[in-house]
């Protein structure tokens, strides 16, 4: 029987939904044509659909081994890894791939999206380097190698592929080129270049929405840099019109949420500590999260995995509704676990997920691990609503943040659960104020590092590689107390600030 005979056979049987039946097809096809890369992808396939990816990845090791060029084998690959924490492996599979040969732009695109997700972002700007070397004059290219690049803190590199982007794409202002230009640097006046480009790109009538906004909050930021707190805000009023008008976040749903928080009774299982500490960041975003998770990273046995989305996607499993049962917590302990400690951990002991909006799961985190320590960070009100109303979010949960009643309530939220919180868990939540530790970082971390347990070792000069928070410039800055009463800057443009309670 021809390979291709078999191959039809083989695809039949799985369009049927007959996995067995297509998995012995594929071991005799591969018997019969011991050589055949694409069968081995294909039986690849049915033992990735069938949960036994390490006969998957054996496999596809094998193609790659003979043709390190096989996209299909590398990609799949890379998704099994990643699905399995290994991101760093991830990573080294997809960089052998592109080191191989000569690949077209959208390949570039796909590896670096998938690596974003990993925050293995690094290793995306060598492959976007990599796929610009073959592609050179690819505006999308630069665009993304701008992004990586302002994630890690490569601010000159990343303005030059912006600046390429925006010079020879029309669509560069809906790849939020001119927010990532922004971003990269502090402006000291308005005669910089970037203003005028800006507001070039602000006269264009074929935005969309939602380059528009971008653009006004990238310009807003420009004019906040150099002290034009007027013109700051007319263009952070027109800007979150609107990313309010376009948002997704449902007040609705948010109370419907928070409430149900509150009202549910303490979960009464509780799973055994592991040997590592799981440390969660949470309150506010913009209220020093990210600067506090960077300070605390700096010890040697303390690993910054930045903000994870997974556990507020695995609290919304039906399944862990309620009173969820020991074996259902050990599956979901054992889910998040696989993507906080990873393939790199080294000697690390401490795991940050600096996730603020964590504070909806305290009572989970500490089910899941009774060890936990959960740091709330806290921040003047004012300050707090000015710094999230100057912000362009990416992601729909933060929708709130583009008006100040939808800013209010979720503020106020915060602080109902963290009271509730700190009532039932006192001895495993520390908090931390802002304008503290931007005064005095030292002593603050000192604290919290006898409060963590951290031995005492001096710190290093290690940092997370990457920052792709809002805060990816400040926390490259040594600390600073200039964002302490921000709001005084504003209030006369921006009243509603005093609705905030001052603190």
């Amino acid at each position: 029987m021809s390979e291709a005979d078999f191959l039809a056979e083989l695809r039949s049987r799985a369009l049927r939904g007959d996995a067995a039946g297509a998995e012995r097809i594929a071991l005799a096809a591969l018997n019969e044509h011991p050589q055949s890369n694409e069968l081995r992808r294909a039986l690849a396939g049915i033992y990735r659909q069938t949960q036994r990816d390490a006969q998957a990845e054996t496999l596809l090791r094998e193609v790659l081994a003979q043709d390190a060029g096989d996209a299909a084998a590398a990609f799949t690959l890379a998704e099994i890894l990643k699905d399995a924490g290994r991101l760093s492996g991830t990573a080294a599979v997809l960089r052998a791939y592109f080191d191989a040969g000569d690949h077209d732009a959208n390949l570039g695109i796909r590896a670096i999206e998938l690596l974003a997700d990993c925050q293995r972002q690094a290793d995306a700007a060598a492959i976007a380097e990599s796929a610009l070397g073959k592609n050179p004059h690819d505006a999308r290219l630069h665009a993304y190698a701008g992004m990586l690049q302002v994630q890690t803190g490569a601010f000159a590199q990343a303005r030059e592929h912006y600046l390429y982007a925006l010079a020879h794409s029309t669509h560069a202002c809906e790849w939020n080129a001119p927010h990532g230009l922004s971003s990269a640097q502090r402006y000291t006046s308005a005669a910089h270049a970037d203003f005028a480009l800006m507001r070039e790109c602000l006269a264009r009538t074929d935005l969309s929405d939602k380059a528009r906004s971008s653009l006004l909050f990238a310009l807003g930021k420009a004019y906040d840099d150099i002290g034009d707190h007027a013109q700051a805000t007319a263009c952070l009023r027109e800007g979150n019109a609107l990313a309010h008008a376009a948002t997704l976040w449902s007040r609705k749903n948010w109370r419907r949420a928070i409430e149900s928080r509150l009202a549910a009774k303490p979960i009464s299982n509780r799973l055994d500590a592991p040997q590592w500490t799981p440390v969660f960041i949470v309150g506010m975003p913009r209220s020093g999260t990210t600067l506090l998770a960077e300070l605390l990273a700096r010890h040697p046995l303390v690993c910054n995995r930045g903000e994870l989305p997974w556990l507020a996607n695995l609290a919304a499993q039906p399944a862990l509704a309620g009173n969820p049962s020991r074996s259902v917590l050990e599956r979901t302990a054992a889910t998040y676990a696989t993507q906080l400690l990873q393939d790199d951990a080294g000697d690390a002991r401490f795991f940050i997920d600096k996730q603020p909006l964590n504070f909806r799961y305290v009572d989970l985190m500490l089910a899941l691990w009774p060890n936990a320590r959960i740091i709330h960070c806290r921040r003047n009100a004012r300050d707090t609503a000015l710094s999230l109303w100057s912000q362009s979010f990416v992601e729909d949960v933060q929708g709130y943040a583009y008006d100040f009643e939808d800013m209010a309530l979720v503020m106020r939220d915060e602080q109902r659960l963290m009271a509730r919180w700190r009532k039932l868990y006192p001895g495993s939540i520390f908090e931390v104020h802002y304008e503290q530790l931007a005064a005095d970082s030292e002593n603050v971390i000192a604290r919290l590092g006898a409060w963590l347990g951290l031995p005492a070792q001096p710190a290093t000069n290690k940092a997370s590689s990457t920052i792709s928070t809002a805060s990816l410039w400040q926390a490259r800055q040594p600390v600073y107390t200039r964002s302490v009463e921000r709001w005084r800057n504003y209030v006369e443009f921006v009243p509603e600030l005093l609705k905030f309670a001052a603190e």
